[in-house]
């Protein structure tokens, strides 16, 4: 692979760093729930950022390497994206107030930046001199990919009352309440947690899980550390915005599990492939290098991951139950109108664009 430039290695994550930390510190300063406008905004920013970061590795490293990154900032992407899924379950199981859910998921952003750190380090590491890794990688890849193809959601559900929270609960002092984001308080004189201390741990063994799943899918695409750790980082800036645009979109999404299935599958496949190809183990083919296996290239990776996607995409909006379940949740914002129940904590009015679909079903309604 051709050497990056050090000094674009470099620039890259002054750049993505101090990014990050303006995220945070805006976040930290002025808690509150984005309109669907200003979220987005940042992840139209950060998509662009994205894409010029691409075209930057293509002038750089040539369209090869440039397609390494693209296919794994995209893989990562869509795996972020359900993992979104999570953590609604995760928000509103702990009935997090809606103005510190950007709070939340900055923090869980920054434990997954760390574990993917980490974990990409580690795999670097042994990739380099244990070619067999990839007989592994390959295999727990497609044991994920069965796993998510037949998961039903009850785990998921189930997160938030695992041993380790059940036995945090007896240790810790909790409050009953929250105390706005704060993690400790005082009650009747005293100190004690407040269950947001609950949710961080929960969302932190959840990016444990999704580091887990992530990192050897995106190298069955790159054996570049950086690309492998940029595409991660891009994948999970703007994933906080992305979690207030999409909204109930996320759970008309129905066939996107299954499309993450295909491609952990797909890329399962390519890693087996690749072992065989650069085979070393002496009870596989006497130790040497499996040649007629096909080596799948980085631009059909690329093509099969967009087309899954869109595919799972578009079948799923235009589902019959997609439909259905775009009909109940507007259903029930009608009747929390009707209730008074549409502001926030604060006692701020609810955004206009969701006044106006109101208005708009109500009117029809009544024609």
């Amino acid at each position: 692979m051709p050497e990056l430039p050090v000094a674009f290695e470099i620039g890259t994550f002054v750049v993505l760093i101090s990014i990050l930390i303006f995220d945070l510190v805006l976040v930290a300063r002025r808690p509150h729930e984005p309109s669907m406008k200003e979220a987005g905004l940042w992840v139209g920013f950060y998509v662009t950022l994205a894409l010029i970061f691409a075209a930057l590795m293509f002038f750089f490293t040539g369209p090869e390497f440039g397609g390494q990154f693209v296919a794994g900032w995209i893989t990562e992407y869509s795996l972020s994206i359900d993992n979104l899924f999570v953590f609604i379950i995760i928000m509103a199981r702990f009935s997090v107030p809606r103005k510190y859910q950007q709070e939340v998921l900055m923090v869980g952003i920054i434990i997954a930046l760390i574990l993917r750190g980490i974990f990409i380090l580690v795999g670097a590491a042994v990739i380099e001199n244990f070619s067999w890794v990839f007989y592994i990688f390959g295999a727990f890849l497609l044991y994920t990919a069965y796993k998510q193809a037949t998961d039903s959601g009850e785990d998921e559900e189930d997160g938030s009352d695992n041993a380790l929270i059940r036995k945090l609960r007896k240790v810790l002092p909790l409050s009953e309440e929250y105390d706005g984001g704060k993690i400790r308080t005082v009650v009747d004189g005293k100190k004690v947690f407040t269950p947001m201390i609950i949710v961080f741990v929960t969302i932190g063994m959840t990016d444990l899980l999704f580091a887990v799943d992530s990192i050897p899918a995106i190298f069955g695409l790159t054996q570049s550390a950086f690309i492998v750790f940029t595409a991660n980082i891009f994948a999970l800036m703007g994933l906080r915005q992305l979690y207030f645009l999409l909204g109930g979109l996320m759970t008309r999404l129905i066939y996107l599990k299954h499309a993450l299935s295909i491609i952990l599958a797909f890329i399962g496949v390519k890693l087996v492939f690749h072992a065989m190809h650069v085979n070393e183990l002496p009870f596989i083919n006497n130790g040497n290098h499996i040649t007629w296996v096909p080596e799948i290239g980085t631009f059909v990776s690329l093509a099969v991951i967009v087309a899954t996607i869109v595919i799972a995409t578009a079948a799923s909006l235009l589902s019959p139950k997609a439909r259905a379940i775009k009909a109940a949740e507007e259903l029930e914002k009608d009747a929390e109108w009707d209730r008074g129940e549409r502001t926030d904590e604060e006692g701020d009015t609810a955004r206009s664009e969701d006044n106006t679909a109101h208005e708009v079903r109500k009117s029809r309604t009544k024609d």
